[in-house]
C-alpha cells in the first residue's frame, strides 16, 4: 500500500513537473512567435523594392536658442527599407540640449566637439554624490548645495554612444568649439511597438513640433504647404510634464503648485536647445592628460582581450554599469589597416555588449586619396552611411543587377546600403571619411574582390564557365589582389581593352 502512494505520488510530481515546462516552452515559443509576427509585418509594410537610391541631405531644420536641428525626410524610401529616422544636432557654446526619450532604441555619432552627457537609466541608483557644502543661492539664502545624480560622461569627436528606447538623455557643450551630433534611431527595431514614426518625448521645454516625425501627417495631407520653421508650426508639442495637471504635479513631486506650473513650461519658446547663462556645476571626475590616457589605454585592453575568445558570462556588466560610448577615431583600434588604402574601425556588441541589448552596430570607414573599398554586400544588416569628411563615388546594385545608385558622395550626406545590395566606394582626391550605422549589433560583410573574397573562394574551373573565359584568366581575377577590403590606388594595373 505505501508503495502504491509513493507510487502516485512520483507520477503526480512528474506530470506536475512536465505540465510547469511545457506551459514555460509555450510561453517563451509565443513570445518568440509574437516577436518573429512582428518583423515579418515590418518587413511587409518596408520591402526593399528601391529602383533608385539618392544620396541625401537634411530636408527639415530647426532653430533654437543654442543651436539647431536638422532631420532628414523619414518619408523616403531608404529609410523605410531600413527602418530608420536620421537627424543632426549642431550645439553652441555652453548649450543644452534637454533631457528627453524616445521610441526606439539610438546611435548617436559626435562628428565633432566635445560634451558632458547623461542617461538616465531606469532603477539605478545615483552613484555621482557631492559632499554637501553649503553655497549662497540665487536670492542670498544659504542652503546646502548637496546633490547626487547618476554616472555623467565626456564625450569627444569620434565616440560612439548607445541608448536603449525610453532612456532619457541630455547633452551640454563644455567644449570651446560647437558640437555635431549624428543620431539614428532605429523606429524598426522589436523593442518600438507603437509605430514607424519616430516620437521624442521631452521631460522640459517647449519643442513645438520639432523632432516628431511627419510621415504620418503627410500621408494625411496635414503638412502640404505649411512652413518648416518652428514658429510656422501650426500644431503645438510640448513637453510630457506639460500635459499633467499642475495640482497632479504638485502632490506626485511634493511641491507647490507655483513650482510645478513652472515644471509645465507652457510659455518657454527656447527650443530644445537652450543657453546655460552660469557655468555648469554638477559632480563629476576629471582627469589629467595622463590619466585619461591610462584610461583609455585599459579599456582598449580590455575590448581586445574580450576579441581574443573571451565570451561574456553575464557579469561583465550590469545594466547600471553598462559601458554606452565606444571611440571609434583611435587608430590603434582599427581592425583593418592598410598604410597605402585606409582603416576601418567597428563597434559591435563584442567590444560593446550593451549593443547586444539594443541590436545595432557601427563602422568608421576612412579611405586615403584616391584608394577603394572592395564591392562588398551586408549579409545580415542594412547599412545607413553619413559621410564625415571629403568626397568620393558610391554605386549600389541590387538583386536585379540595376545600379540604383551611382555618383558623388560629400560631407553631410547619407545613404543607404540596403542588406545583401551590393556597395563599392572610392575616394577622390581629398580622401573619404564616413560612419555607417548598422541594424545589427554583429553585422558582417561578404567581400567581391581581394583575398578573402567571395570570388576567390571559388574554384577556377567555376569561375571559368560561369564568366565563359580561360583558367588563366580566372587565376588573374582570384589572385590580383592581395590586399584585404581596402585596396591601395595603385593596384589598379590593368585597363580595359577596346
Amino acid at each position: 500500500m505505501a508503495y502504491s502512494s509513493y507510487i502516485s505520488l512520483t507520477l503526480c510530481i512528474v506530470l506536475l513537473f512536465h505540465g510547469c515546462v511545457n506551459a514555460q516552452i509555450e510561453q517563451v515559443t509565443s513570445r518568440q512567435s509574437e516577436s518573429r509576427r512582428q518583423r515579418e509585418l515590418r518587413s511587409q509594410q518596408n520591402q526593399c523594392q528601391l529602383e533608385r537610391i539618392n544620396a541625401l541631405e537634411p530636408s527639415r531644420t530647426f532653430q533654437s536658442e543654442a543651436g539647431n536641428t536638422e532631420v532628414w525626410d523619414e518619408n523616403d524610401e531608404q529609410f523605410q527599407c531600413a527602418g530608420v529616422a536620421i537627424m543632426r544636432h549642431t550645439i553652441e557654446q555652453r548649450g543644452l540640449l534637454l533631457p528627453h526619450y524616445a521610441n526606439a532604441p539610438k546611435l548617436i555619432y559626435v562628428e565633432q566637439g566635445t560634451a558632458l552627457h547623461g542617461a538616465a537609466i531606469p532603477g539605478c541608483p545615483e552613484t555621482y554624490q557631492s559632499s554637501g557644502s553649503q553655497v549662497a543661492g540665487e536670492r542670498g539664502e544659504r542652503g546646502s548645495s548637496r546633490d547626487q545624480h547618476q554616472k555623467v560622461r565626456q564625450i569627444r569627436e569620434g565616440d560612439v554612444l548607445a541608448l536603449p528606447a525610453g532612456v532619457a538623455d541630455w547633452f551640454y557643450n563644455n567644449g570651446e568649439s560647437r558640437l555635431v551630433l549624428v543620431v539614428l534611431l532605429d523606429t524598426g527595431n522589436s523593442a518600438n511597438q507603437l509605430d514607424q514614426d519616430f516620437r521624442k518625448f521631452f521631460l522640459a521645454g517647449n519643442p513645438q513640433g520639432e523632432l516628431q516625425s511627419l510621415r504620418g501627417q503627410y500621408q494625411r495631407g496635414e503638412l502640404r504647404g505649411r512652413s518648416t520653421s518652428t514658429r510656422g508650426q501650426q500644431q503645438r508639442y510640448r513637453s510630457v510634464l506639460s500635459g499633467f495637471d499642475e495640482r497632479i504635479l504638485a502632490e506626485a513631486f511634493n511641491i507647490d503648485t507655483q513650482l510645478a506650473s513652472r515644471l509645465r513650461n507652457e510659455e518657454d519658446r527656447r527650443g530644445i536647445i537652450v543657453r546655460v547663462q552660469r557655468e555648469f556645476q554638477m559632480v563629476s571626475p576629471h582627469y589629467a592628460g595622463q590619466e585619461q590616457e591610462a584610461r583609455e589605454r585599459e579599456e582598449y585592453e580590455m575590448e581586445r582581450g574580450s576579441r581574443g575568445g573571451r565570451y561574456a558570462n553575464g557579469f561583465e556588466e550590469t545594466f547600471c554599469s553598462a559601458r554606452l560610448k565606444h571611440n571609434l577615431n583611435d587608430p590603434s583600434r582599427a581592425d583593418v589597416f592598410n598604410p597605402n588604402a585606409g582603416r576601418l574601425t567597428s563597434v559591435n556588441s563584442y567590444n560593446l555588449p550593451i549593443l547586444r541589448f539594443i541590436q545595432l552596430s557601427a563602422q568608421k570607414g576612412v579611405l586615403y586619396r584616391n584608394a577603394m573599398m572592395t564591392p562588398s554586400w551586408n549579409m545580415n544588416a542594412h547599412s545607413i552611411c553619413y559621410i564625415t569628411r571629403g568626397s568620393g563615388r558610391c554605386q549600389i546594385v541590387s538583386d536585379n543587377g540595376q545600379t540604383v545608385f551611382d555618383g558623388q558622395v560629400r560631407r553631410g550626406q547619407v545613404i543607404t546600403a540596403p542588406q545583401n545590395f551590393a556597395v563599392v566606394k572610392r575616394a577622390g582626391s581629398e580622401g573619404l571619411e564616413w560612419i555607417s550605422f548598422k541594424t545589427n549589433d554583429n553585422a558582417q560583410i561578404s567581400q567581391l574582390a581581394g583575398r578573402v573574397s567571395a570570388i576567390r573562394a571559388i574554384p577556377e574551373e567555376v569561375l571559368s564557365n560561369a564568366f565563359q573565359i580561360s583558367r588563366e584568366e580566372a587565376r588573374r581575377i582570384k589572385f590580383n589582389r592581395e590586399e584585404v577590403t581596402l585596396f591601395s590606388s595603385s593596384g589598379s594595373r590593368y585597363e580595359r581593352d577596346d
